[in-house]
């Protein structure tokens, strides 16, 4: 609905389809006053920067304990692909004390596509949040756009996001962010 076909991070309308860092924190809040299954997969979304489907499709066998990394599985070109996703550790033990009461083939999250997307959109909405951002995709865009503004080499944020070229993690660096503004705030100075 919101996507542009020119794969920027503004929709048709001039809409940003990224979380700023108060919206993320309020999303964040609002997921902590969710039940356990809607706030750990909220996190995981937001912590990891995974596709929706890919979030609904994670295993106990996927959870990397010992590298901490979260295994999502994903179709490229319709083949088959993994990728490892580090993640903090304090989420890892969650993700694992609820892994636990699930078979190594269960599914974390068994709920179909859809409710993935309401209980999202809920708790955007929860959080005050509107507009194209107001997505799991938003998420996905607010994880890469995070990632590069705290210098992670665009090579690892395009390992950990799945992309398939390079050009699709580029994007996020187009975005204005606090030392774009330090620079053209140089610029406006009047020296005298």
């Amino acid at each position: 609905m919101y996507e542009a076909s020119d794969g920027s991070l503004f929709d048709a309308q001039g809409q940003r389809k990224y979380l700023v860092p108060a919206e993320a924190k309020r999303f964040l809040s609002a997921a902590a006053q969710a039940d356990a299954p809607t706030k750990l997969f909220a996190q995981l979304l937001y912590l990891t920067g995974c596709r929706l489907s890919e979030g609904l499709a994670l295993t106990p066998r996927l959870i990397d304990a010992e590298g901490r990394r979260v295994v999502f599985r994903t179709l490229k070109r319709r083949k088959l692909t993994h990728r490892a996703v580090p993640a903090p550790a304090a989420f890892m033990r969650d993700l694992l004390a609820h892994a636990d009461s699930h078979g190594l083939d269960d599914r974390l999250f068994p709920w179909c596509r859809q409710t993935g997307w309401r209980r999202i959109r809920t708790l955007m909405d929860k959080a005050g949040i509107e507009g194209p951002q107001a997505s799991p995709k938003g998420l996905r865009h607010q994880f890469g756009v995070h990632a590069i503004g705290q210098k992670i080499p665009e090579s690892a944020v395009g390992r950990w996001l799945g992309h398939a070229s390079g050009k699709s993690t580029r994007v996020y660096t187009f975005v204005v962010g606090a030392e774009e503004r330090a620079l053209a705030e140089r610029m406006w100075r009047i020296d005298r």
